[in-house]
């Protein structure tokens, strides 16, 4: 009877041994898969922020073209009615 149950206990131990190395294996493995999984998650974000820095400066050099622009267009605005007003000026001396 006492080799028996000291059998029994070895098997238990045994079992015990070989089932605590599987658990430790699994949570290692999961360990490494949310490492990856963070690792990824952060390039991931970094890219993001790339993109949206660049978005953000292409969308100032737009904008700065267009007020560019806007300024050349009251420029030549500003020069026409000049050459208007000194059309209409021309004109009335002219005929006095």
């Amino acid at each position: 009877m006492k080799k028996l149950f000291t059998t029994i206990a070895a098997l238990a131990l045994v079992v015990s041994i070989s089932s605590c190395r599987e658990t430790v294996d699994k949570a290692q493995d999961a360990a490494d898969s949310a490492g990856d999984a963070v690792e990824n998650a952060a390039d991931a974000a970094g890219d993001a922020a790339g993109d949206a820095m660049d978005a953000a400066g292409d969308a100032v050099d737009n904008a700065a073209d267009a007020a560019g622009d806007a300024v050349d267009a009251a420029g030549d605005a500003v020069e026409n009615a000049a050459e208007e007003v000194e059309e209409v000026i021309d004109n009335a001396t002219d005929d006095n």
